[in-house]
């Protein structure tokens, strides 16, 4: 029996026994790889049921390798007396960090391709699963490629007309028409509150040198590229979406590593700390966008300092920046304390983790996806909270969805996606990364506040109250063995709670 007749089989029992909300799975010899959605089903958290459980209990939410996805349940403050502990944690909201800003993804051209090769109804489904505020994972941010990306099917820029200094021949793309902002405007249907931001992958090639494969933007160009991005930020607003930031550009050391110069455009500190602040940052200022928000650097944590020292340490520059933006390609080679030092040195600067993705192709329908699915989940989990305890305001994924061979993308460079997408059978599948995000976004509304929480090498945490005055916490078991933690609040009291083996767990709380 195929996979489709399978999942088909479980909805109708779901449906007959009034529970429509639970994971409908894709199992790969007995093992859960992934919840089944389609035109009319899709997993999510129980209807009907307050945001908040009654004084002195809270919601309990787990998703784990053996099978769980975002199980609820409820469980009393309690002493905790002859309670097996392995683990304390404290919780102290006296002691407070910084504010979050949102969690979300990136409407490239290949998540557009895919989308748009479900039906319509299928096609609300997998929108629905992201930023709906109480049936999805309440996404509120989405990064919008300026201009095509290495997730698009061809390059492009939206000036390929060579030497047009006046920029008369600017024009979007299909592309943008056909999968950017028609995807980004249905979002806005369930949350007026989105905010989108932009990056370019590159300027049009005749605007930049070439040595070797090597690009960089010609200075003669400065102002001309900075003239570029705000026609950009024109041509999006005409089309209903406000862009609330840009950042300076994707990757600029990439250039350096890969010569695929259709698609790269370096940039030296100094340079880009200049461009900022002659060109990019008074063409913002003075013009309708001038609340847009610029975002420096956009690449992986490894360069930060010799990115941003240059930028926050130009006066000129400093004022029109409002933070930095940073990947996590490269973390395990670069400490966490690093975002600290840059948080330290400059308090009044943004952070922001804009992409991250798992290398290499989703290995769908292979032995290869049943080690590896929890396994991205788990990388993903790990790194929010640690992005979340070292000064980030928030985590956006890559693409929003891939297909089953992790593209198409116009380089070869395959990768995998929270969302699989399957046009043959009309469904979409939801990975571990997928949860591992949801377990954040879902609860820590826009405006929480990370507080102070211990952390274990085997138990990672971390900590928000919302605007609402609700605390989440949100727990990793990374053991194979359950763990028995006591989450102690030094206000609330104590909660009593057996980790189940590689559990991801949100709880949430009055």
């Amino acid at each position: 029996m195929g996979h489709a007749w399978k999942a088909l089989l479980l909805i109708t029992f779901f449906f007959n026994k009034g529970i429509a909300n639970d994971c409908v799975p894709y199992r790969i010899d007995n093992e859960v790889i992934a919840c089944v959605c389609n035109a009319t089903y899709c997993d999510g958290l129980p209807d009907g049921i307050p945001e908040v459980p009654e004084e002195g209990n809270s919601y309990w939410y787990v998703t784990n390798k053996q099978g769980l996805r975002m199980k609820m349940s409820e469980v009393k403050f309690d002493s905790c007396e002859n309670f097996p502990v392995d683990v304390t944690l404290t919780i102290d909201n006296t002691k407070k960090y910084q504010t979050i800003f949102g969690f979300g993804g990136a409407f490239t051209d290949s998540t557009g391709i895919n989308i748009a090769k479900l039906s319509p109804a299928t096609q609300l489904q997998l929108i629905r699963a992201y930023y709906h505020p109480k049936k999805g994972s309440r996404y509120t941010l989405g990064r919008i490629p300026i201009g095509a990306s290495d997730f698009s099917a061809r390059p492009y820029t939206y000036d390929d007309t060579a030497n047009d200094t006046t920029l008369k021949h600017f024009i979007l793309a299909n592309e943008d028409f056909d999968y950017k902002l028609l995807y980004a405007r249905k979002v806005l249907e369930f949350n007026s509150e989105i905010k989108f931001f932009g990056a370019a992958w590159t300027a049009p090639l005749w605007m930049k040198s070439n040595d070797n494969g090597l690009t960089f933007l010609k200075e003669e160009y400065y102002q001309i590229y900075a003239d570029y991005l705000l026609k950009f930020l024109d041509e999006y607003k005409n089309n209903g979406i406000d862009i609330w930031a840009i950042t300076t550009g994707n990757e600029p050391q990439i250039a350096f590593m890969v010569k695929i110069p259709l698609n790269t455009m370096g940039w030296e500190p100094e340079s880009m700390a200049n461009w900022i602040a002659n060109n990019l940052g008074p063409t913002l200022a003075s013009s309708p966008h001038n609340e847009t928000l610029i975002f420096a650097f956009d690449d992986s944590r490894k360069a930060l300092p010799k990115f941003v020292e240059p930028t926050f340490r130009n006066q000129n520059a400093n004022k029109y920046v409002a933070g930095t933006a940073v990947h996590w390609y490269q973390d395990s080679e670069t400490p966490a304390d690093i975002l600290d030092q840059t948080h330290d040195e400059f308090p009044d600067k943004l952070i922001l983790m804009t992409e991250a993705s798992v290398i290499g192709p989703p290995i769908w329908n292979t032995s290869k996806v049943k080690l590896e699915s929890w396994r991205r989940g788990e990388k993903y989990i790990l790194s929010i909270i640690e992005y979340m305890n070292h000064w980030s305001i928030g985590w956006v994924d890559w693409n929003l969805a891939l297909d089953e061979t992790g593209g198409p993308n116009f380089v070869n460079n395959y990768i995998d996606a929270p969302i699989i997408v399957n046009p043959k059978t009309d469904e979409f599948y939801k990975q571990p990364m997928y949860y591992a995000v949801k377990h954040f976004s879902r609860f820590v509304d826009r405006g929480s506040v990370r507080i102070s929480i211990t952390d274990t090498d085997t138990i990672k945490s971390a900590a928000f109250v919302t605007p609402s005055a609700e605390n989440v916490v949100v727990l990793y078991n990374r053991d194979t063995s359950p763990r028995h933690v006591v989450l102690k609040d030094v206000q609330k009291g104590t909660l009593c709670l057996e980790l189940s083996p590689q559990s991801m767990n949100t709880l949430k709380y009055k």
